[in-house]
């Protein structure tokens, strides 16, 4: 009798173990399914909306457009993982026997006491969504945020990433974004100061600069970047050393730097060839005048003492 009550309760564990077992494969498989339906729903997305940014890219002539549609579809294919992935968590937690709905409704007050506590970081996503919306800054721009400003090399809702000229990387969170400088819209202006010394002829002066100007205009590299004819602005201010004349030139979006650097350096040759002095800072000292001599010389200073030995 003992016997056949051992093997009972022998077979009884057996097959509560093995029911076990299939349990735990059971729920093994369907996570293992679960996390990989995911991974494929958001390879999927990410490949549907890249597909389509790049059909509506193909579309577009204008370059401004281009670049927004990137960094819409960079900032749409972040919201899709980030969605999927939360769905496959919350089907993970089911499968384990973990009810979500305490979870979601813990996850609500915590929400709102993070929201308290974590103003700054709400404040990035809503700012970060605002300035996509009004189409404020795009990847490929060259921005000003505040005291940072470099190639917007990355645009999301949490932050903008910035790469300076330098080199350095800056990540300025959304929510800190005050003022927004963007100097990649339309067109740009080149704008460029010229010293010219007080005993040239300025008239003279802008002619040639009005010359080089056109020189740079027709030449066939650095033509296409001008969209008009230099504008002369005239005699900016009176310097201490020099007549400052301004003059500025429209070109395309990102070419103003190269421009600018480029009829500097043509002008500096045209001033040499025709004689036209660049000044440099220098200082003319009158001496005073004698009720009696007419003109005081200029005494000469003290010689230094020697050193102590």
């Amino acid at each position: 009798m003992s016997d056949v009550m051992f093997d009972e309760r022998l077979a009884d564990l057996m097959r509560d173990t093995w029911v076990g077992v299939g349990g735990v494969a059971t729920t093994a498989t369907r996570v293992s399914l679960i996390v990989l339906a995911a991974w494929l729903l958001a390879a999927l997305a990410q490949r549907a909306i890249r597909g389509f940014r790049e059909r509506l890219t193909r579309r577009l002539d204008d370059p401004e457009a281009v670049k927004r549609a990137q960094t819409l579809g960079r900032v749409f294919r972040y919201l899709a993982s980030v969605v999927i992935w939360l769905l496959a968590a919350m089907l993970v937690l089911g499968e384990l026997g973990v009810s979500v709905a305490p979870i979601l409704g813990a996850a609500g007050v915590v929400g709102l006491a993070v929201g308290f506590g974590a103003q700054s970081l709400v404040r990035d996503y809503f700012t970060g969504f605002f300035v996509l919306l009004e189409n404020q800054i795009r990847q490929g721009d060259v921005v000003r945020l505040g005291d940072h400003a470099g190639l917007v090399e990355e645009m999301t809702l949490r932050y903008v990433r910035l790469r300076d000229y330098d080199g350095n990387v800056h990540f300025v969170p959304n929510g800190s974004i005050t003022t927004v400088v963007n100097m990649s819209r339309g067109f740009a202006q080149a704008v460029i100061d010229v010293g010219v010394a007080y005993r040239e002829d300025i008239d003279r002066a802008i002619g040639v600069m009005r010359e080089v100007g056109r020189g740079l205009r027709d030449d066939p590299e650095f033509g296409p970047r001008i969209l008009d004819d230099l504008e002369m602005a005239g005699v900016e201010r009176l310097a201490d050393s020099a007549v400052i004349v301004r003059c500025r030139l429209r070109v395309r979006p990102l070419e103003q730097w190269g421009v600018r650097r480029e009829y500097l350096r043509r002008l500096k040759r045209a001033f040499d060839e025709r004689g036209i002095e660049i000044p440099y800072p220098h200082l003319t000292v009158y001496p005073g005048r004698d009720a009696a001599f007419g003109v005081t010389p200029l005494s000469p200073s003290p010689a230094p003492a020697p050193p102590a030995r």
